[in-house]
């Protein structure tokens, strides 16, 4: 090799080091990638599994609540809406009025004609009492029939 060849091999070296000694890196338009801390060791995965959806069915309002989620689920026009919060009726009222514990634990959309006429509007617990709803006393009458 000549002289020049170990110039120009001098030189890409010493840019490369120069760059990397600095700090000069490209531009990135993304974030960087998300890094997980694993400690050493075996890694254990749990197997997951479904919570089923529990409803409590307030007749008064024909809302029905979903425990594990959170959420009231009711019919606004002619579609099924999940909320966090009841309809048109505040949380204090809606617990303060009837409900019953319901059965089943897929969409209420599929029970509802049954539910409706199981418990209308007007529909009271047999007995001098009844429930107030999540998180409240015993979480609502345990009525029969959808049990």
């Amino acid at each position: 090799m000549n002289r020049r060849t170990f110039a120009k091999i001098g030189y890409t070296l010493g840019v490369a080091l120069l760059g990397t000694l600095t700090g000069c890196v490209g531009y990135r338009d993304e974030p960087p990638p998300q890094r997980a801390y694993a400690p050493p060791g075996p890694v254990y995965v749990e197997r997951g599994f479904d919570v089923q959806d529990e409803y409590l069915y307030y007749p008064g309002y024909q809302v029905y609540y979903n425990s594990n989620r959170r959420q009231y689920i009711y019919l606004e026009g002619r579609s099924w809406v999940s909320r966090p919060a009841p309809p048109q009726v505040s949380v204090d009222a809606l617990y303060a009025s009837p409900s019953v514990r319901l059965d089943f634990h897929d969409s209420p959309a599929r029970h509802h004609t049954t539910v409706v006429r199981q418990y209308p509007r007007n529909w009271r617990p047999p007995g001098p009492g009844y429930g107030y709803g999540p998180g409240r006393g015993n979480g609502g009458y345990q009525g029969d029939g959808y049990q």
